[in-house]
């Protein structure tokens, strides 16, 4: 397996995992919350206090991994989650149970952005669209596997079982320090660093250090943000609202999950091969559009044809965009910072968007599921303009886009 392969596979495997990880908590809520004999509140925190682990780890160590490489660095992030989620089913009281997840949480921040540098510097710039679409399908391909592992062992074994699968991924990480090399382009720009030798400012800082840059990395947050509030939003509180206004049964809002994660999987392979294509500003201008017509015009759907049918093209072009945000963010910061940045933006866009749920489950309370969709809508607009507003990177160091 040549090396850009390697990079694809590690990476999908470091996601799936992260995926499955984080969806274990949603299988096993109902049972944690009657052991600990905690209210909804108290056990929905639990998510919360992950996606604040997300983003210390995010930042922590993106900075190590554009200081010390990119695969010692993505191995340790993956031990640390395993550890962090294994830990879980162990925790006697709730407090213990924070305090894990957030463990886990830094290893799956970190993992993130390590893994997307990895690939965007292992393939040439037309094909960078399509290899973060193959990484971010990974996603998928986790909460495929926890609902698997959950039928399995939560009726049986319990929920603590299930948490203690997590050590799993300490072998994988193994496997992927031995057969991984690290990443040309970040060895040659070490290299290159010792030839320039210049006083580098803190790598947090350099996200900032121009009017420009700081433009961008605001813009990029502010995008990143959008996306995982709009899947966040849908995503939690869809089959709900559909069981209100279509009167669906549960078993059919479970069909309606399924349909909704095959059109956003369709839709990720297809973002990929736009951006490719047509580049990232076109790509992402033609899918958020899309995403807020299609989110409005939703909750007008009628019927359970209408509302499968309605619920893949809505996962479809929502979720289709996060393919791309690995490459994007990727290229429009240089090597010595490009993990630092994709780790911190995004992993910002999952702590301020996951709390999208929240303001939907007021909106839902207060007014309808029309005002709901068209919250969803505005957001995907919003992006819209913040992306027409993103200007084109320009190579500023040595170190800049080397192999492309």
């Amino acid at each position: 397996m040549n090396y850009r392969n390697k990079t694809v596979v590690a990476s999908v495997a470091g996601l799936t995992l992260e995926g499955m990880d984080i969806m274990f908590i949603s299988f096993a809520m109902s049972m944690i919350i009657a052991e600990f004999h905690i209210d909804l509140a108290t056990g929905g925190l639990i998510s919360s206090i992950t996606n604040i682990g997300m983003l210390a780890g995010g930042i922590i160590f993106g900075i190590l991994a554009d200081k010390f490489g990119r695969v010692r660095i993505f191995t340790y992030t993956i031990i640390l989650f395993a550890v962090g989620t294994a830990l879980t089913g162990l925790a006697t009281n709730i407090e213990q149970v924070y305090v894990f997840r957030f463990i886990a949480g830094l290893g799956a921040g970190g993992e993130y952005g390590i893994g997307m540098a990895l690939v965007a510097e292992a393939w040439p710039k037309n094909k960078q669209g399509r290899a973060s679409s193959y990484v971010s399908i990974g996603a998928q391909y986790g909460v495929i596997l926890a609902a698997l592992l959950s039928a399995i062992i939560l009726p049986t074994l319990g929920w603590r079982a299930l948490f203690f699968v997590g050590v799993l991924p300490v072998i994988f990480a193994f496997i992927v320090r031995k057969n991984l090399d690290e990443s040309p382009e970040w060895m040659e720009a070490q290299k290159q660093k010792k030839i320039v030798s210049k006083q580098e400012k803190g790598k947090l800082l350099q996200l900032f250090e121009t009017p420009r840059t700081a433009m961008t990395t605001i813009s990029l947050a502010i995008m990143a943000t959008v996306q995982i509030a709009g899947y966040n939003g849908l995503m939690i509180w869809l089959p709900s609202m559909l069981q209100q206004s279509q009167g669906l049964s549960v078993s059919s809002s479970a069909l309606w999950t399924i349909s909704t994660a095959v059109g956003m999987i369709v839709g990720m392979l297809t973002f990929g091969q736009f951006m490719d294509r047509f580049g990232a500003k076109r790509a992402f201008g033609i899918f958020l559009l899309a995403s807020a017509c299609a989110v409005f015009l939703y909750s007008y759907a009628e019927g359970s044809a209408g509302v499968l049918i309605g619920g893949a093209i809505v996962g479809f072009f929502s979720n289709g965009m996060f393919a791309g945000y690995g490459a994007l963010i990727s290229s429009y910061y240089p090597i010595q910072i490009r993990s630092t940045a994709t780790n911190t933006i995004f992993n910002f866009g999952r702590a301020i968007g996951g709390l999208s749920p929240i303001l939907v489950g007021y909106i839902l309370q207060s007014y309808d599921m029309t005002v709901a969709m068209t919250y969803l809508a505005a957001l995907y607009i919003i992006s819209f303009a913040v992306m027409v507003s993103l200007k084109k990177r320009q190579p500023t160091t040595l170190i800049d886009g080397f192999n492309h």
